[in-house]
């Protein structure tokens, strides 16, 4: 049949999850009497975009919402059926009222009623963890630190959950999940898969702001030994050790994202390197096993301080390579060093993401143009550059055209060695671009 042929078979309707029953008439403000669950009706826009592979709706796209039979208010906090004005329904999607993102598919199953969306929690949650054992266990006794749920990734959206060594770290980040049954079947799925010594719900501010998040006065949701419950730990990634605080440092403590390009990073380079926005020296301490020195600059005297402990852990592995660390805006510091000319064989630049949103996608670009025409104009002949952005809204399309047009301005040649993404325990989507964020290419300099 071709595809442009819009008569189906009365069996390729029913196994359509797009083309389902109606919830009623359009227009009826009743909900489905099988359908415990309210109802959000969304547009035509949405549900093309839902169609297309997507997973987000967006709160100028909702048209109404249909309380379910028997529902309370705070229903709508958490799971609904989704359907378009046509009342055709889409599936089940989490609900945050107050988010920009007001809905995140769940299925294209419409789910009757709460129980049946904590049993399909459980066996995803379950499905991410199977995924990364194996690559634990080849990297076992060099990386026991793993991104174990990565949100609409796993299918699991408003979810992250990383493992550091003993230490689970789990974060909510909609609405939708912000339910003790959620966080319930979470830590038993955990336990049962990994037997951790700890499970610690860690807040982002800022989302829970956004999504309305409730804060709770004990982040501990599980401890082996509730009286002395385990927060600190070291942990591994690719042979070096790192110190962990559950409940310091940013997003949940440490950028598991980098742990393969922190490898290759250590592969091409050589010489004088300097490792711009170091944090707790991820990228410094995996350059000085091929470095004859290292140089980490950041903006935090906290970050800075654990990065020099993580060193002291590693000095027996590194050997006497000079690695120093210092405290400084990384834009006046690269600004001020140009003016002297090529001063190093490698340099790293892992900033924070520049965008936000959309918006600020432009001011990224050339905040990233200024950051990489400086590196270029400090890199030997021969040189290795790192460079990576972590903002989705900047494609990695436009990336390579800021770096291309830094090369032109700086009169340098700039080849490209490898372009690279974020490590393999955070997977990408290919309908769901913000899945794919991290960029990070290496490139000779001459």
């Amino acid at each position: 049949m071709p595809p442009h042929d819009v008569t189906r078979s009365h069996k390729a309707r029913r196994n359509d999850p797009f083309s389902a029953k109606r919830f009623g008439p359009p227009g009826s403000s009743q909900a489905d009497p099988d359908l415990l669950l309210p109802t959000v009706i969304i547009s035509r826009r949405a549900a093309e975009r839902l169609r297309a592979g997507h997973v987000w709706v967006y709160s100028s796209d909702v048209e109404g919402v249909i309380p379910g039979p028997g529902s309370k208010e705070e229903d709508l906090g958490g799971v609904v059926a989704v359907a378009d004005s046509r009342r055709v329904p889409f599936g089940t999607a989490l609900y945050s009222p107050s988010s920009q993102i007001t809905l995140r598919l769940l299925t294209t199953e419409v789910l009757t009623d709460r129980s049946q969306w904590l049993e399909l929690l459980r066996k995803r949650l379950g499905d991410a963890i199977e995924r990364r054992r194996e690559m634990l266990y080849a990297q076992h006794g060099r990386t026991d630190a793993c991104r174990l749920v990565f949100s609409e990734a796993d299918e699991l959206p408003g979810l992250v959950i990383d493992k550091y060594a003993g230490i689970v770290i789990l974060q909510l980040l909609a609405r939708g999940m912000d339910h003790g049954d959620v966080r319930a079947a979470i830590v038993d799925v955990l336990r049962a898969a990994l037997a951790p010594a700890i499970v610690v719900e860690r807040p982002d501010p800022r989302i829970h702001e956004l999504e309305g998040i409730s804060v709770s006065d004990d982040p501990v949701l599980y401890a082996d030994d509730p009286a002395n419950p385990l927060t600190a730990t070291i942990f591994q990634l690719n042979g070096l050790r790192f110190h962990y605080d559950a409940s310091a440092g940013q997003k949940t403590g440490a950028f598991l994202d980098q742990r393969e390009n922190y490898d290759a990073a250590a592969r091409h380079a050589h010489g004088a390197a300097l490792d711009i926005c170091t944090y707790q020296g991820g990228f410094a301490l995996h350059l000085a096993q091929s470095c004859t020195t290292v140089t980490g600059v950041d903006a935090s005297r906290a970050a800075l301080e654990v990065a020099e402990k993580n060193l002291e852990l590693n000095r027996e592995m590194l050997g006497e390579v000079p690695v120093d660390w210092i405290e400084a805006n990384a834009f006046d510091l690269l600004h001020d060093w140009s003016a002297a000319g090529p001063a190093w064989d490698t340099i790293v630049l892992d900033p924070p993401a520049f965008a936000k949103s959309k918006r600020a996608a432009e001011g990224a670009l050339r905040g990233y143009k200024e950051m990489n025409l400086r590196a270029l104009k400090l890199l030997r002949p021969g040189g290795t550059l790192v460079t990576c952005s972590c903002s989705h809204h900047v494609s990695l399309a436009d990336f390579t055209a800021v770096i291309a047009a830094s090369a032109g301005d700086a009169r340098r040649r700039v080849t490209l060695i490898e372009r690279r993404g974020a490590a393999a325990d955070h997977p990408a989507v290919l309908t769901i671009p913000e899945t794919e964020y991290l960029k990070c290419l290496i490139c000779r300099v001459d």
